[in-house]
């Protein structure tokens, strides 16, 4: 059996790092959305039709099933050399996606974005726990929670500003800049120390798990979509999903070296996290998804009027996470954030079922506000809490591992909540579309079209439709919030752990 000494890094300037930490998870996360409002121009130079969600899809798909890896190669060999790797990657998957001559081409640029990506998220987020005590580590976090929250509302707006202005090309060129910044940043910043041990790589359970992860993220993205639930493909994927998890829990028990290591689940601080930040992921994907176009098409404005709508609960975000940070940092102590979070959540989803078309503003952005106060905490709480809770060896794929249920929370409920808005509004609509129109390609456009009388039927079937979506949203946010009181506080100390334990000795 291997030695189990990590390879740690030696950090010359704590404050640069985490400036170009923070530049870099800002481009991998934007890139999950700013594709979004570019496709219409991007099919309409390149085709491929066919191909749409497989644009979205590819990037999805790559960054999470290459999460675990990465954190388990960070812990091997060591950060600086797996987020250099990472950096690269996504630059040149950035290049390639913006010199794209085809759907195809474009589709396996963006996988290769993904590659890198995926590995940016999870070992951001580890490096703090090098850089940063446990007790200011919230702190740090919860700048970068809302960094994620506002990439989620800002990627579109930058994507159709971009698009519209200069060209859709452009919004993979960017990151080019500042990532080549970033790469330069770790290079000078980070010092190797040298250290380096043998290792036996766990390849048999790297493929089981690659397999079974991308099969989840394509049945749950592509399943009522471009597939029917019923199809062959939709169904095999199903079954591969099946037979590759157990087999992959096999094959960890007797792994000397395991990806994702079983020992994990005995924590109960990562067990507890991860699944709070799996119905937290489904809550801000389906609220991210569905209310713009409630305010598209219920409310008639447009796309990018709509993002900016979307303001309050993205503000909503970055005040939860932040705030939660600062107060970890002053105390130490971190268990009622999360019960303050779900309690707040389950309020604002709740509250998200009273939608209708006719709505005040100001109703609507308490709504919001409320929804986004809800789902901050996590952000900052919860990788800080779990990095606290484990042996220091385990950092990375600890990280990664919460990460990748909140990336496949967010998959499986965007894809379960998009088949009962599908069937709901194919519900409510039939019989008053014009003939031959199809309920699923039927949106703003076409309802602001329709006369008055007709497009205030349809904005309210549009509006009835989501609200089963949100009732499910603060159902899941209640199972969360009964969740959290199960947590086990460990306090967090004002220094770094040393090599083979916690962060918080």
């Amino acid at each position: 059996m291997s030695a189990q000494v990590p390879v740690n890094d030696h950090i010359r300037s704590p404050r640069l790092i985490l400036a170009a930490i923070a530049m870099m998870l800002l481009l991998a996360s934007l890139d999950q959305t700013i594709v979004s409002t570019a496709l219409p121009t991007i099919v309409a130079e390149l085709g491929g039709i066919d191909h749409l969600s497989w644009v979205i899809t590819a990037y999805l798909l790559t960054s999470t099933v290459v999460a675990p890896l990465y954190g388990k190669l960070g812990d091997l060999y060591g950060r600086k050399l797996m987020m250099q790797i990472s950096v690269v990657l996504f630059l040149a998957g950035s290049a390639l996606a913006g010199q794209a001559t085809s759907m195809l081409f474009l589709i396996a640029a963006r996988g290769l974005q993904g590659v890198g990506g995926g590995g940016l998220f999870v070992l951001a987020l580890t490096v703090i726990a090098d850089v940063v005590p446990p007790r200011e580590r919230g702190k740090i976090q919860g700048i970068f929670g809302g960094v994620f929250s506002l990439s989620s509302i800002g990627g579109p707006l930058i994507g159709g500003y971009l698009t519209e202005h200069l060209s859709w090309r452009w919004i993979f060129y960017v990151n080019l800049p500042l990532g080549i910044f970033a790469l330069v940043v770790f290079a000078l910043a980070f010092k190797p120390r040298g250290i380096r041990t043998g290792h036996r790589i766990d390849y048999l359970g790297a493929v089981l798990l690659t397999t079974a992860l991308s099969a989840v993220v394509l049945f749950t993205s592509l399943g009522g979509r471009s597939f029917a639930w019923d199809s062959g493909f939709i169904l095999g994927l199903i079954a591969l999903a099946a037979v590759t998890l157990p087999a992959f829990v096999l094959v960890e028990r007797r792994a000397a070296e395991p990806i994702l290591p079983l020992a994990l689940f005995s924590h109960s601080t990562f067990v507890l996290f991860s699944a709070i930040g799996a119905i937290v992921g489904a809550a801000m994907f389906g609220a991210a998804t569905f209310l713009p176009l409630y305010l598209q098409v219920a409310k008639g404005i447009s796309p990018t009027a709509s993002g900016l709508q979307m303001l309050p609960m993205m503000l909503g975000i970055m005040a939860g996470s932040i705030g939660s940070g600062q107060i970890m940092g002053r105390t130490g102590h971190y268990r009622r954030l999360p019960q303050i979070g779900m309690a707040v959540l389950v309020l604002g989803m709740a509250s998200l079922t009273l939608l209708a078309p006719d709505t005040s503003r100001w109703a609507l952005v308490g709504m919001m506000a409320l929804v986004g106060l809800g789902m901050g905490p996590t952000m900052s709480v919860g990788t800080t809490a779990i990095q606290n809770a484990v042996p220091r060896q385990m950092l990375g794929v600890a990280t990664s591992g919460f990460t990748l249920f909140r990336q496949v929370g967010g998959s499986v409920g965007i894809a379960v909540f998009g088949a009962m808005f599908a069937s709901g509004l194919a519900a409510r609509l039939a019989g008053l579309l014009p003939p031959g129109a199809d309920p699923g390609t039927f949106g703003a456009a076409q309802v602001a079209a329709l006369p008055e009388a007709a497009r205030a039927v349809v904005a309210s079937a549009f509006t009835e439709a989501m609200h089963p979506i949100f009732a499910i949203g603060a159902a899941l946010a209640a199972v969360a919030l009964v969740l959290s009181f199960l947590i086990v506080e460990k306090p967090l100390e004002n220094t770094l752990g040393r090599p083979g334990q916690g962060g918080a000795h």
